[in-house]
């Protein structure tokens, strides 16, 4: 989580003592992530091309995890980490850098941990990944919750993000988390999509109360039938992309698909790249769109995750359709604008930092500023200066 604007809890109006200590769940796999950036064009057969950027940091589910974290959601996750250094740099980076609860994650003796290569170059990227799938997690109860605090990193104390929400000290030899079957109580849980697949703890997570956020991927099938999505049932907000919006309802304009998938669920976001997004409130009918911020962008890496986290932001704190959007829209924005996934997700420091710098511009449109004026109930009156750094060029610095 950002420590650099520290204080600003988006749910503290909302908090109330029996609440549950976790805000968001997710669970999927992490990757260490490796991104070459200032690359003036695809790499050539038989060349070798030298990047004037580099940065190293966990990525897959992290991204999203660490976006969640620096916005000041209590975010848990359950992933498997490989035993290798990589696996003990991303689950440090997490744990101890983002204050992301790992008592639902554990580390696999003998299995090394994914990786992804990115390559960023003309406003796109190209990235080459190898892994093996990690085996399950063997011990787990069937119908109890690993205590608060637990960790089930081998070799490892226990994690700090349950333990310090709840007060709760890591007893000795408590059992392993009992995850997937009993996901941790929430306010809310994202979710990835794929036709023909069904995670029973989506089920679960929604009845015991948390708003289901999904999105999905490309079907590969070619089918493109909501009906073989069965978890979407389950599910509060969809938020797809433009192109697979409108292949899942048969529709050639993406703002009809939104409509059409608000039928299936409450909330239907549908992002549109450069031209913004759109939603739809299937409880109510109404509708916001939201344009762009124009940016140079550097990497698109994890923009879709942070864009994800924007809007999972606003929904549990209770704004506006329309405000929720450009929270969103505003995040997205700010990520591309730095390399890597988890590294260029931005905290509340540089959200502050862009609304104090956009607003002294001369050439900035009133009514467009007017569109975020509610970041003034939000921020600090002061910010560190822009522009904020956050990428490392390795994989840790021992110091």
């Amino acid at each position: 989580m950002s420590t650099d604007t520290p204080g600003i809890d988006p749910l503290q109006a909302l908090r109330a003592p029996r609440d549950p200590a976790c805000d968001v769940f997710l669970t999927g796999q992490v990757f260490l992530d490796i991104i070459f950036t200032g690359l003036d064009s695809a790499p050539v057969r038989g060349t070798e091309s030298w990047a004037r950027g580099m940065g190293s940091s966990p990525g897959g589910v992290a991204n999203m995890a660490t976006a969640l974290a620096r916005l000041g959601l209590r975010t848990s996750l359950a992933a498997a980490f490989g035993d290798d250094h990589y696996g003990e740099y991303c689950w440090d980076a997490l744990e101890q850098g983002e204050g992301i609860d790992l008592s639902m994650s554990h580390t696999v003796p003998g299995w090394h941990s994914p990786v992804t290569v990115s390559m960023a170059y003309e406003g796109e990227r190209t990235m080459v990944s190898h892994g093996h799938e990690a085996p399950a997690p063997t011990g787990a109860p069937a119908s109890t919750e690993a205590p608060a605090g637990t960790a089930a990193r081998t070799g490892a104390p226990a994690s700090t993000g349950a333990a310090a929400l709840t007060g709760a000290a890591a007893p000795t030899g408590a059992p392993a988390p009992a995850f997937p079957r009993c996901p941790p109580r929430a306010r809310a849980a994202i979710a990835s999509l794929a036709p023909g697949r069904s995670e029973p703890w989506v089920a679960t997570a929604a009845r015991n109360g948390a708003l289901i956020f999904a999105d999905v991927g490309w079907d590969e099938t070619g089918r493109w039938d909501l009906d073989a999505l069965p978890d979407l049932a389950h599910c509060e907000a969809f938020l797809p992309n433009a192109e697979e919006a409108m292949r899942y309802t048969r529709t050639d304009c993406p703002r009809v698909a939104a409509h059409a998938l608000a039928e299936r669920v409450p909330l239907a976001v549908v992002t549109l790249g450069a031209e913004g997004a759109y939603a739809v409130d299937g409880r109510t009918g109404a509708a916001a769109a939201v344009p762009a911020i124009e940016v140079e962008a550097l990497d698109p890496t994890g923009a879709g995750d942070v864009f994800v986290a924007g809007f999972v932001t606003g929904t549990l704190a209770d704004w506006p359709l329309a405000d929720r959007l450009a929270f969103a829209g505003l995040t997205a924005a700010l990520s591309v604008q730095e390399f890597g996934g988890s590294l260029s997700a931005p905290g509340w420091a540089e959200i502050a930092a862009w609304w104090q710098l956009i607003r002294t511009c001369a050439s900035q449109d009133p009514a467009a500023l007017e569109r975020y004026a509610f970041l003034d109930d939000l921020l600090p009156t002061t910010a560190r200066a822009w522009p904020l750094r956050r990428a490392v060029p390795t994989i840790g610095f021992r110091q």
